[in-house]
């Protein structure tokens, strides 16, 4: 499979793997993907971070600056692993 192809494949099964909800041969895939793949890397890093912020918030209780950093974080980090293809 070509790197983009594998970027996209990780991008789509991204959530399940960090919620560890992929049989371990798919989360080895992602696993042997993301350690050579600094856009990828990056973007996993980002979701990771974004993810425990908001475990540690109520929806109501996140402030407006909070989440737009963390969406503006996200963001370029998707558009760099895109632009990496």
């Amino acid at each position: 499979m070509s790197a983009s192809g594998q970027c996209r494949e990780v991008f789509a099964l991204l959530s399940q793997y960090l919620d560890v909800e992929l049989p371990p041969d798919a989360c080895g895939a992602i696993e042997e993907h993301i350690k050579d793949c600094p856009p990828c890397i990056e973007f996993t890093e980002s979701l990771k971070k974004t993810i425990a912020l908001c475990r540690q918030y109520s929806p109501g209780e996140i402030p407006p600056e909070l989440n737009e950093q963390s969406r503006a974080e996200l963001e370029r980090a998707y558009r760099r692993m895109l632009a990496s293809r």
